[in-house]
């Protein structure tokens, strides 16, 4: 940690784009997983190099399961991230500052018939920001297996703390429903249905950010004032998701995902990809398209202190369009034909992917840029994301 106490609206923006890269990264580790089948003996080792923006996000990720007779499997995940940011609100309000993240999690799946439950629990603990989620989740298969239905439910209770002030503790409370039908068409074709729904109650904002507003005083035309979050948000989210496999083993594969929450932002997402095998090589190419509005209570100028009853400056509620392109290689060293063992392994590969983002913010400015007020620049964002990882079935 830097000696400074961190700035005000850098450490929200490191953190969204935290979570998001841990997503990317569980979600690329974790085999895909259907009701009737136990997921397969496996081991992936991850690294993971997130760089844009001026911040570096990398560590690594271990990810085992096994199974334990035809009806239990169970699953443990270790994950380390270290941050080095010097990122636009740093570098505009604070010195630059370094942090470590350490999260663990284990689960347990059961199989009876056609049914499948899945148990897990993830701590997550880094200097100012403690979580804990519990997730359960049921799927079904039913009609000859050609339709999987799934419900879950995951509880988070988080802790947030400031590094500057050993008394400042808020509780922070997240619950997330979902169900999802899985639904296999004609030979070629499958597709996944899901609903989301989410409430957070507690501490919303970040205990280091500020907003900025308009003083005639002040010799750069604003100040500082701490931003101010309701104490609730519910949010609801739609997606659909459809896999079509051609002649030649290839598949196409598009997405969408519609957003929407108690603090009027909207967001649209669209993805398309397409995925090749050649020998023991896949490749993968994805094209992922995103924008949102902005929350209710966000400016990025405000024109008074305390101007209204709710105020933020995070650059992710503000309103913006996204774009990312995927590029992915996965190599298959060892093939489970049964021509060729490494002793207990069975299988082997290793997988290397490169994500391009870059990012429109509408109406978050560029303070770097020390123009007067009404002529800064908007701030865009280019960030390159890394994933190597080797993963081994036994």
């Amino acid at each position: 940690m830097a000696a400074k106490a961190r700035p005000a609206a850098a450490v929200a923006a490191t953190k969204m784009t935290r979570r998001l890269a841990l997503l990317t990264l569980l979600l690329t580790m974790t085999s895909k997983v259907f009701a009737g089948v136990l997921p397969e003996d496996r081991a992936d080792v991850l690294y993971h190099l997130y760089d844009g923006g001026g911040v570096t996000i990398d560590g690594p990720s271990v990810l085992v399961r096994k199974k334990a007779g035809k009806s239990l499997s169970f699953v443990g995940n270790y994950y380390v991230d270290m941050v080095s940011s010097a990122s636009i609100d740093v570098v505009t309000q604070a010195s630059p500052y370094t942090e470590e993240r350490e999260q663990w999690s284990l689960g347990m799946d059961y199989l009876t018939g056609n049914t499948t439950m899945r148990v897990n629990y993830t701590s997550s603990v880094e200097s100012d920001y403690d979580a804990s989620t519990y997730s359960f989740s049921v799927s079904q298969d039913m009609f000859g297996d050609l339709t999987t239905v799934t419900l879950a439910y995951a509880l988070g209770d988080d802790i947030v703390r400031r590094s500057d002030d050993p008394n400042f503790d808020r509780d922070l409370d997240k619950q997330v429903y979902s169900i999802g039908i899985t639904q296999i068409l004609t030979k070629n074709l499958i597709s996944t249905l899901n609903f989301e729904t989410g409430t957070d109650e507690g501490f919303l904002n970040n205990p280091y950010r500020s907003v900025r507003y308009a003083d005639a005083s002040s010799a750069i035309g604003y100040s500082y004032e701490a931003e101010l979050y309701p104490n609730t948000r519910t949010t609801n989210a739609l997606g659909l998701r459809a896999r079509y496999f051609l002649p030649y083993r290839a598949a196409v594969e598009g997405e969408y995902r519609f957003f929407t929450d108690t603090w009027d932002i909207e967001g649209h997402t669209a993805a398309l990809s397409y995925i090749h095998p050649w020998g023991n090589f896949t490749f993968t190419g994805k094209f992922r398209y995103h924008s949102q509005t902005g929350a209710h209570f966000y400016s990025d100028l405000f024109p008074g202190p305390q101007a209204t009853n709710f105020r933020g400056r995070d650059k992710e509620l503000s309103p913006l369009q996204s774009y990312t392109f995927k590029l992915q290689a996965a190599y298959e060293f060892l093939s489970d034909d049964g021509s060729d063992h490494w002793g207990f392994l069975k299988k082997a590969s290793v997988t290397a992917s490169l994500n391009m983002l870059h990012v429109d913010y509408d109406e978050f400015s560029d303070l770097t840029a020390q123009q007067p007020i009404g002529s800064e620049p908007l701030y865009q964002l280019d960030a390159n994301i890394f994933q190597l990882y080797f993963s081994f079935w036994y």
